[in-house]
């Protein structure tokens, strides 16, 4: 076996293993195999009736991909595999389904404002650059203005994946970099919920 091969073999065992450890973990917090949204927002320690609660709502649901109202194990692997090692556009895909919470396959300027605003709070409490001198209304003036072509009020998929590419402003504010540590954490060989 070469050398490339073997690395190969290596990182896939490796995959499998840490898959092995996350479902391991997933069954001991989700007995019924199945992620409720209470034990989702649980995990990230939100309460509801928060701006929180509304965007891990949106998060829920864009992870819900049978939208049986439950993550199962499979949902939530894809999900972190997404956050993980997705491209840009998946990412993209992903995030305006976020922000559709009507899921009418645009987004009006209301629903891009709301996840402004929790964006805008997330990015002043971790000092998060760029963000903090900037207003929910200016944030949503300039998105509307980099993405929507066709000055109709309303961001079509094509129109954000497409703004989005190529505006690196807008990829930073929506923090496309996310890091999923909240979601696991390695813990004595073993992933764990936090």
């Amino acid at each position: 076996m070469g050398q490339n091969q073997q690395t190969q073999a290596q990182a896939e065992e490796l995959e499998l293993s840490s898959i092995q450890d996350l479902y391991r973990s997933f069954i001991l917090e989700c007995p019924s195999g199945s992620l409720y949204l209470h034990e989702f927002k649980r995990m990230f320690g939100v309460r509801n009736g928060t701006p929180e609660a509304e965007y891990m709502d949106n998060i829920f649901r864009a992870f819900d991909m049978n939208n049986d109202r439950k993550m199962d194990f499979l949902e939530y692997v894809a999900a972190i595999n997404l956050v993980l090692r997705g491209k840009l556009e998946d990412k993209l895909r992903w995030t305006f389904k976020v922000f559709d919470s009507d899921d009418n396959g645009s987004l009006s300027r209301h629903e891009l404002q709301k996840m402004i605003i929790y964006n805008l709070k997330k990015g002043s409490e971790s000092g998060g650059t760029g963000t903090v001198n900037v207003t929910s209304e200016q944030a949503c003036d300039r998105i509307f203005q980099e993405i929507d072509v066709n000055s109709d009020g309303q961001i079509t998929l094509d129109e954000f994946i497409e703004g989005a590419r190529k505006s690196r402003w807008l990829q930073e504010f929506l923090r496309l970099d996310v890091n999923p540590t909240g979601w696991v954490q390695r813990k004595s060989s073993t992933m764990k919920f936090v």
